[in-house]
């Protein structure tokens, strides 16, 4: 399940709205031309899996998506713990590449968690959104939508990436340190993980 934090571009002290409902999250999220659908989870399919079997398991999604949307280029994106020494270094430097506050000029964002899960910041209007997306999540950010990505101190997560453009993901960033001002990915896991065991 998702989960949506809105706060006032302030600061996360003035909290505007926290929901875990997928009817009020897409709700939220439309007046900002996000696209927000969950697709049905496949069990079968690996926390780890590789492109092919992804594609296999996703495909009827994934066509028809196309064929609403036009994407051009499909790709899948997996990143997870491992004994590679050299994972740590990999892992933040993959880390750091999202984590500051961006837009991207020609393409829209769209991304399907296979598995795993990353937050979506969006910052808008004068609010700051958090979107914890996890396994059966579809994001869609608008072109020219200001935001930033955190997957976490430990990335794991595996996603379908859908382009317009063939040159890929292409960020121009904003210099601002917004995103450092709210909680990251390891603080809202933490309290979203915790909400979730004393239910």
């Amino acid at each position: 399940m998702t989960l949506l934090t809105t706060w006032s571009e302030s600061g996360p002290q003035t909290l505007v709205r926290r929901t875990a409902d997928p009817a009020e999250i897409a709700e939220a999220l439309k007046p900002l031309g996000v696209r927000y659908e969950q697709w049905p989870i496949r069990e079968d399919v690996p926390f780890d899996a590789d492109s092919e079997t992804v594609f296999a398991a996703y495909g009827p999604e994934i066509d028809k998506l196309n064929a609403e949307e036009g994407f051009t280029t499909v790709d899948v994106l997996g990143l997870h713990p491992s004994d590679d020494p050299e994972f740590p270094a990999k892992a933040k430097a993959a880390r750091a590449k999202f984590l500051q506050e961006h837009t991207h000029d020609d393409d829209d964002e769209v991304r399907f968690f296979v598995s795993g899960s990353g937050i979506f910041y969006l910052h808008v209007s004068g609010e700051v959104h958090a979107v914890f997306c996890e396994k059966g999540d579809l994001l869609g950010v608008p072109r020219g939508t200001t935001h930033w990505f955190d997957m976490g101190t430990k990335p794991s997560f595996t996603a379908i990436r859908f382009f317009h453009e063939e040159d890929g993901w292409i960020g121009n960033f904003t210099g601002s340190t917004i995103a450092s001002r709210f909680p990251d990915y390891d603080t809202i896991a933490a309290g979203y993980a915790a909400d979730k065991g004393a239910v």
